[in-house]
């Protein structure tokens, strides 16, 4: 059975949320507690880090912790949102019904060896919630000290919820314009002798009616965490995740011809055919782990997790300008819309993918003296298993469509092109250590060795690829406390990305493997105070290039081979400072990314596409003191130019976004209430949000128009 939430006007959820408030205000006032708060400063560790329980503050490593208060207060509901906060991540085809892309530091991340879970590896290709996750960890650099292969830029963490010391029941209901209606619950309790047993649930479920229009579909989520304090040495963690989301997707808008048009409707989805169907996704994660302490300064791991992914990936199309007539002007447009705003359609249909990852995680971490020097050591062993499965799929040319979104045509859903199943197993052996060489003065070295095996094969039996390879990332990073709570770092290190030429007739050295290392070098700032905070970093990064050449029109007639560098070098900063009411807190980055060395000439020396040189992300927060727990809040993003063609001859223009929000806290009677309200990008700019050179193709997506957002959340 389908439950459906009803549809809400804002005026509508305005007034039930303050008509709550107001008869939660009519208790006698000797209910009313005054309200406390508490200042300080924190430096949490962030385990995407790979340095364990040492704060982020200490180590030589800059990354961004978001909690789920934070997520809360900036009404973030997918990774994506992230991107408001953080200078160094911006989008990449971010659509609406999707799963998420991140750049970071100018690289997209790779969804299926760029993210992680509590610690270990999972495919991000899949619609992950956030509903039951305590925190998100976005680090950024190279990866490979982290990972066995993976794209540089970062790592992405997810920190699922566990249960708590201290009861809480939570509930949560949250509007947004149009009509998504969100509601969930977090409950955390525990019981036992000496409270040895902790469990906690999270469930949400949602009506989904976003500003896109035809993008209507719902989602839940059901999570289930619990562990055992055997003894004061031992505590095992069970956790199991699922969660289903069914939405239509948002194709992008591209250029007409040459020209890159005015930013269209942003409410106007392309994929309004009467035959569309939702993409479709189904994820259960589950995960166990035991902690062993073996001595005051050692303690053993063993960490197992599995994730099985089940997409119905449908979308109506837009493709180039190729059939079944020519542009106007007789020009064809492989990779763009025709200038007179119609585009080529294809019904795409891939169902019943099935992704699953297995993980095991052995690792022993403690410390120990070697005459005057102290070390902090973690050694293990990592092993992974993936195995992908598809059926053929549909991509079929089905006529021609507008930028519109007028013209209409019939589906064919025939499966006429095979798609590709793949298997990995690896093995990953790794060993960290954090060498106090004095008081003062910090070696971090670290080195993974790891060992691939890959297969893959299309869904017909042909084309059949396999290989096996082993290699070593190894890093190193120097840090100074010149002063307290005052760091300054240098570090090195490498990453790992390994590629097989299809064996497609046309390629003239297919089954070749591409093994590419990424080398980074960065140098950083970190200090902080009672009342101020702050980072600085400038970091150079390159990456080989794998391009084909030849005509790739016949057999023989490509061949793929290293291209060059794509070389970025940045500057990044970020700072936070808090006195009294006031709270404040931005970032920027300034990034110089271009390709170097290419055997391409209207590529050499270009930059990258859909990567912004100069972002800015602000915000702001004050405490009323007339009102006792309102909170104000304002955000402001700025993002610069970027490319829409790899040849640079087209781009489109940088943006400035504003966003608004409060938060007021209350308690009566005992139980804490606490309503949020805000609207994003609050002057209704129009501006093309980002330009993904995506499948060979220019898309272009719009930014989101103003949204406002409805909240209450009770805390019994």
């Amino acid at each position: 059975m389908t439950t459906r939430f009803p549809t809400l006007s804002p005026i509508a959820a305005a007034a039930w949320l303050l008509a709550t408030h107001a008869l939660a205000q009519t208790a006698p006032d000797s209910a009313q507690l005054q309200p406390v708060t508490v200042t300080g400063r924190a430096t949490p560790p962030a385990s995407v880090s790979g340095w364990g329980e040492i704060p982020l503050a200490k180590t030589p490593v800059q990354a961004s912790v978001f909690d789920a208060a934070q997520l809360k207060d900036s009404g973030v509901q997918r990774l994506s949102d992230l991107t408001a906060a953080d200078p160094a991540v911006s989008d990449a085809y971010n659509a609406e019904g999707y799963w998420d892309f991140l750049t970071v530091r100018g690289y997209v991340i790779d969804n299926r060896f760029n993210f992680r879970r509590d610690g270990l590896p999972i495919n991000a290709e899949t619609s992950i919630p956030l509903d039951n996750k305590a925190r998100v960890e976005i680090l950024k650099g190279t990866s490979g000290m982290q990972a066995g292969t993976s794209a540089p830029g970062g790592l992405v963490n997810y920190v699922v919820k566990r249960p708590l010391d201290t009861p809480l029941s939570s509930i949560g209901l949250e509007w947004r314009q149009p009509g998504t209606v969100t509601a969930a619950f977090d409950l955390s309790r525990r019981f036992g002798v000496d409270n040895a047993f902790g469990v906690r649930l999270n469930a949400a479920a949602a009506h989904l009616d976003p500003m896109v229009r035809d993008s209507e579909g719902r989602r839940h989520l059901f999570a289930l965490a619990a562990d055992w304090r055997v003894s004061p040495d031992t505590l095992l963690e069970a956790e199991i995740e699922t969660s289903h989301r069914s939405q239509p997707s948002q194709p992008g808008f591209s250029m007409l011809g040459d020209t890159v048009p005015p930013p269209g409707d942003p409410r106007l989805s392309l994929n309004n055919q009467p035959w569309s169907l939702p993409v479709v996704m189904n994820a259960t994660t589950a995960s166990l782990r035991w902690q062993q302490r073996l001595s005051t300064d050692w303690r053993f791991v063993a960490h197992a997790a599995t994730q099985q992914l089940r997409t119905d990936d449908r979308l109506a199309f837009p493709f180039g300008c190729f059939d079944p007539n020519p542009a106007p002007d007789g020009t064809y447009y492989a990779d763009r819309y025709c200038p007179n705003g119609t585009y080529d359609l294809y019904d795409f249909r891939s169902e019943n993918e099935r992704r699953r990852t297995d993980a095991l995680d052995l690792s022993l971490q403690g410390k120990l003296q070697t005459g005057a020097i102290a070390h902090t050591l973690t050694a293990g062993v990592l092993q992974s298993r993936v195995r992908n499965r598809f059926q053929q799929q549909a991509y079929n040319y089905v006529g021609t469509g507008n930028v519109e979104g007028t013209l209409f045509t019939s589906a064919d859903p025939s499966l006429t092109d095979e798609n590709t199943n793949r298997d990995e197993r690896s093995t990953e052996l790794y060993l960290r250590d954090a060498v106090a060489l004095t008081d003062a003065a910090t070696a971090w070295l670290g080195v993974r060795h790891s060992r691939i095996e890959r297969e893959s094969v299309r869904t017909d039996g042909s084309r059949p690829t396999d290989y096996a390879q082993s290699f070593t990332t190894p890093s190193i990073a120097l840090s100074y406390a010149f002063a307290r709570d005052q760091l300054v770092y240098a570090s090195w290190g490498q990453g790992v990305e390994s590629n097989v030429v299809t064996n497609r007739p046309r390629y003239s050295n297919a089954g070749e493997v591409f093994t590419t290392k990424s080398r980074q070098a960065e140098i950083g700032l970190k200090g902080a105070s009672d009342a101020f905070d702050w980072n600085l970093a400038a970091f150079d990064i390159r990456r080989p290039r794998i391009q084909d050449f030849g005509s790739c029109d016949a057999d023989g007639t490509c061949t793929t081979r290293l291209d060059g560098t794509a070389h970025h070098r940045g500057i990044e900063a970020s700072a936070g400072w808090r006195r009294g009411a006031w709270a404040l807190r931005g970032g920027a980055q300034w990034l110089r990314a271009k390709v170097e060395g290419s055997a391409d000439p209207t590529i050499d020396g270009q930059q990258p596409t859909n990567v912004p040189q100069r972002t800015l992300k602000l915000q702001a927060a004050y405490d009323v003191a007339a009102l006792p727990g309102l909170n104000l809040q304002g955000g402001l993003v700025h993002e610069s130019a970027r490319m829409v063609l790899p040849e640079n001859s087209a781009s489109i223009p940088g943006w400035t976004r504003v966003d608004a929000a409060l938060r007021y806290e209350t308690q009566v009677a005992g139980v804490r209430t606490t309503w949020r309200a805000g609207v994003d990008n609050l002057f209704d700019k129009r501006a093309w949000r980002e330009s993904p050179y995506q499948f060979s193709h220019a898309y272009l997506y719009p930014l989101a128009p103003r949204t406002f957002r409805l909240s209450m959340q009770v805390d019994l």
